[in-house]
């Protein structure tokens, strides 16, 4: 299994691949954001340590039953052969209606194949209110006229 664009990255090959990963996690779809990954990658996430895919989808199945609502922006921070670094934002509900807007950076590493074998996030989220909210678009992939982190001054 391979996943391109492959590495060493380029900016135009270092978005495309932010950007496969930003439509994956909003498909909220565990099994599929998956397979973006090497069967034995490392994460560190909040945190929770895994390894291997078969830990990923549990997390992420358990991430998006608590964040409900979740729109997910990602942008290039910066790349160098097979890492890229992203920061991103996020808004969600808990299950009490409370919204949040998260805040993180993401190190990725990825194997000759373009599958993500390494990645480390940070995040830090706030309470936000609905009238707050930015990220409006219909649950799924982000429309590609919809502003990114930029755009908001994020």
């Amino acid at each position: 299994m391979s996943r391109p664009p492959f590495p060493p990255f380029t900016e135009e090959t270092a978005i495309l691949k932010i950007r496969a990963a930003e439509d994956a996690w909003n498909s909220r779809d565990p099994d599929k954001v998956s397979l973006a990954y090497t069967a034995d990658t490392r994460w560190r996430h909040r945190t929770e340590f895994v390894t291997g895919r078969d830990q990923v989808v549990p997390l992420l199945t358990r991430k998006w039953v608590r964040e409900r609502e979740y729109r997910l922006i990602k942008e290039l921070w910066a790349f160098h052969g097979n890492r890229i670094a992203v920061r991103y934002a996020y808004e969600y509900q808990d299950e009490d209606g409370q919204w949040h807007r998260a805040f993180g950076n993401e190190n990725w590493e990825f194997s000759a194949d373009g599958l993500m074998s390494v990645r480390h996030a940070s995040v830090n989220e706030t309470p936000i209110t609905e009238a707050e909210r930015k990220f409006r678009w219909p649950l799924g992939r982000r429309p590609d006229d919809h502003p990114g982190l930029s755009d908001f001054g994020f």
